[in-house]
């Protein structure tokens, strides 16, 4: 197999098995389904309130599955939804107290799943060689 073929497969095989291997792991302790967690890690990342479009270019998700999870963590009380101060036409999003208490067990326990089968059997220059390609495949998207 050609090696741009392998790398190819490499990355779907490792992007599927991770994610579902996370999922489960987030669904059984915190009835938190993975594209959840995404969002609130994007929100958990950030000091200030992040606009919904920015959520939709920075995650996984599509703009309308964004825009589910927001109202299903909002539902939950995690997430708050407020008018932009800059765009009347947008809204920016914010975890709650609570919203940030969940997301904290729930990446505890991202972090203990992942680490037997990903951060213990990577050292850091095979993590920032990640991050290196993740980048350049991501520059790709959104260009």
């Amino acid at each position: 197999m050609p090696v741009a073929d392998h790398a190819f497969y490499v990355v779907v095989w490792a992007g599927t098995v991770l994610t579902e291997r996370v999922d489960r792991a987030l669904i059984k302790a915190h009835d938190l389904p993975v594209s959840w967690f995404e969002v609130m890690l994007w929100l958990a990342s950030s000091p200030d309130p992040v606009p919904a479009s920015v959520l939709g270019n920075s995650t996984m998700l599509s703009r309308s599955q964004v825009s589910r999870v927001v109202d299903a963590l909002r539902s939950r009380g995690l997430v708050t939804r407020t008018p932009s101060a800059h765009d009347a036409r947008s809204v920016e999003v914010s975890l709650t107290p609570e919203g940030r208490r969940l997301f904290e067990e729930a990446d505890a326990t991202r972090r203990s799943c992942l680490a037997p089968v990903f951060t213990d059997l990577l050292d850091q220059e095979d993590l920032e060689a990640l991050s290196t390609v993740w980048r350049k495949l991501k520059a790709t998207k959104d260009g």
